[in-house]
Order: structure tokens, then C-alpha cells, then sequence
């Protein structure tokens, strides 16, 4: 038996000693009995950034900050579908296999009725690099189990709610896609036992670069071992992220790679029809001279004309904390939209009932 084949009974004997009797029966349940087909409603998203803000001990208010309803509202105005909200791990969750800090959990879930409150979906996003406290998840520091029961209790506390996304994790890196892996699949058992069909996201490693995904310079390539992803429910996507910039890294300021910032999504989508799965584009900004927001447009084009494999996309980034000077930053400026939009608009103006659905997988 491999390791994650023997996960859901390793799962089973963790929740048991978490007292979570029930989940560790439906550990066994969720493995055995996929969930029906459901309708996918695209994700047109933005990034409001903020609640990752700070290091450990900061202080909420001065250090970091959850998007206000006025900049959640402004976005659901100019028709984004959903907002990825980032958080940190550590601050929902002071120690491993520990409850929720109650106060943290409670900044969260009314940051999460807002924005549905707006009518927008929202993804979950620990924006922590497959890491708690600087170990990386899946080593004796931050065990693959650990990882699982974190994300079995904050599944069982949205599961009731569609609109809500569950994103793994933000860009692992320095550990190899194999080893990753497990981790996924762990995180992903386990919000199918906490009885949550909801979709998930799945990054690779290497900060999960869509113009990376082939290659073999990580340690192994995304492309053949997140092939290995097991979802009982299969209701999930893979998460890529891509900038434009010279390192593909978002923080040049610069958008000279704009072609291949395009070409590597449409490679990228060539992957997911191979494998019949679907993406999500969590992240991709740029400044706003206007080479630069050509690029988005054509990156934007990519994703739009491949609904059926793509469910969605979200801009980095907005939130109420952006200094002025910060480059890919579309949060108003002294009352004024930035020229980023531009290349969202044609995406965003679109209501029609064809252009607001993005076809499901088969289970």
C-alpha cells in the first residue's frame, strides 16, 4: 500500500485522536462515494490582498488588515465574480492540530459573508509557500497529517457554502512536485471526509508557474507528478500562476515577456486537455503602460476562449493597504479606476448566461 493509498485509514486514526469521531468515519465514506456533477460558474477574480500582511505577532489593524466592504463592494461593482483572499496560516491556526483562534476565524468568515453578501464566490487562500512557521509541510516539522486536519476544519466550516473555493495553498516551492504531492492529496482527503464537495485548487511547486509546469529543473516536473492528484469527489482544478516580467516573478515592474507570459498559458491549456482536467489562473498582474496591458488582454483572450478547461482567473492585486507606487496594484487611485482594467472589461462587461458558465468535469 502506498502512502496515499493508506491515507484515508492514517486520516481515520488522526481525526479519531483530534476527537472527531465522525469525520474519521467519513474519511473512508468520502473515498468510496464521488459526489454528483455540479454546475461551475466562471471565477473573474481579484486578489485583495492585506490579511497576509505583517510577521508573526503583528497586530491586526496596523500591521494587517482584511479587505472593507467599500473596496469588496467597488470590485462586485465592476463585475468581478469572486475574490481570492489571502491569510495566513499561523495567525487562523497558532499551533498545529490546535483550534482556530476564535477571534482570527471570526475576521475571516465575516470577511467571507461579505463578499458573498456582494454576490461574489470567494477562494481560501493560506498565503504561506507550503510552509507554518518557516518548515516546510510534509517533513517531520509540519506533517502531511497536520496539513490534513488544518484544512479538514476549515472545510467542514464553509462546506455548506459552493460559493466558497478552497485553494491548497499559495506557491510552494523549494520542495519537489512528488513529494508535494502527497501533501495535496492528503489536504484533499481530508476535506472530502469534513463532508465538503466544494472545488479545490492545486497548485504545483516552483511557485506553480504555468511556464514551468514541464519543467524537470525542480526536482521533477509539476506535469507528471500533480498528474497523480486523487480528488473522491473530482471536483478540482489546477492553480497556476504567471507574470510578464523577465523571471516570470511579478516583481520587475517590467512586462518584456509579455509573449511568452501568453504562450505558456496556451501550453498550459494544452496540458489540461491531455489530461481532461481543468485550471484556474490565481494569479497574473502587470504595470499599466500599455505594452503591458496588452499582454494582459492576451493572456485574458487565452483563458476566455478555453471556458470548457479553464474555471476561472484572478488578478494580482487590490486591497485597501497598496501604496500608490506599487506597480500592479488596481485599486482606485484618488477615486480613479487603474488602466490595468482595461484588459479585464471585456470579461468582466459580459453577463450573458453563456459567458458566466465554465462547464464542469466529469466525475
Amino acid at each position: 500500500m502506498s502512502v496515499i493509498d493508506a491515507f484515508p485509514v492514517r486520516l481515520a486514526a488522526v481525526l479519531a485522536r483530534l476527537k472527531r469521531p465522525l469525520l474519521a468515519s467519513l474519511a473512508v465514506l468520502a473515498c468510496l462515494q464521488p459526489a454528483a456533477a455540479a454546475a461551475a460558474p466562471c471565477l473573474r477574480g481579484i486578489n485583495l490582498a492585506g490579511a497576509e500582511f505583517g510577521d508573526e505577532g503583528s497586530e491586526y489593524g496596523r500591521d494587517y488588515i482584511y479587505p472593507s466592504e467599500e473596496t469588496i463592494s467597488h470590485f462586485a461593482e465592476l463585475g468581478f465574480t469572486s475574490v481570492r483572499l489571502p491569510f495566513k496560516w499561523e495567525r487562523l491556526q497558532p499551533a498545529l492540530n490546535a483550534p482556530f483562534d476564535e477571534t482570527e476565524l471570526g475576521r475571516l468568515r465575516e470577511t467571507v459573508e461579505t463578499i458573498r453578501k456582494h454576490g461574489m464566490g470567494v477562494v481560501l487562500d493560506p498565503h504561506n509557500y507550503a510552509r507554518y512557521h518557516g518548515e516546510i509541510v510534509g517533513t517531520e516539522s509540519v506533517p502531511d497529517e497536520a496539513f490534513a486536519a488544518f484544512w479538514a476544519d476549515l472545510a467542514a466550516i464553509f462546506a455548506n457554502d459552493q460559493g466558497v473555493s478552497y485553494g491548497l495553498m499559495n506557491e510552494p516551492y523549494d520542495v519537489a512536485a512528488s513529494r508535494w504531492l502527497e501533501s495535496a492529496n492528503a489536504a484533499i482527503a481530508a476535506i472530502r471526509a469534513a463532508g465538503a464537495d466544494n472545488l479545490v485548487l492545486v497548485p504545483g511547486t516552483a511557485w506553480t508557474g504555468a511556464h514551468s509546469w514541464r519543467s524537470d529543473d525542480y526536482g521533477g516536473a509539476n506535469a507528471t507528478a500533480m498528474a497523480g492528484v486523487k480528488d473522491p469527489a473530482g471536483n478540482f482544478a489546477y492553480e497556476v500562476h504567471q507574470y510578464l516580467d523577465s523571471d516570470f516573478s511579478g516583481t520587475k515592474g517590467t512586462c518584456e515577456r509579455g509573449a511568452d507570459a501568453i504562450a505558456a498559458l496556451e501550453d498550459f491549456t494544452l496540458w489540461l486537455r491531455e489530461r481532461g482536467a481543468r485550471g484556474y489562473l490565481g494569479e497574473f498582474g502587470a504595470p499599466a503602460d500599455p505594452e503591458c496591458v496588452k499582454g494582459l488582454s492576451g493572456m485574458v483572450k487565452v483563458l476566455e476562449d478555453n471556458r470548457d478547461v479553464w474555471t476561472g482567473w484572478a488578478y494580482w492585486a487590490a486591497g485597501d493597504w497598496w501604496p500608490p507606487e506599487e506597480e500592479l496594484n488596481i485599486q482606485p487611485r484618488d477615486g480613479k479606476d487603474r488602466p490595468q482594467l482595461e484588459a479585464l472589461m471585456p470579461a468582466l462587461e459580459d453577463r450573458s448566461e453563456t459567458a458566466l458558465a465554465c462547464p464542469s468535469l466529469e466525475r
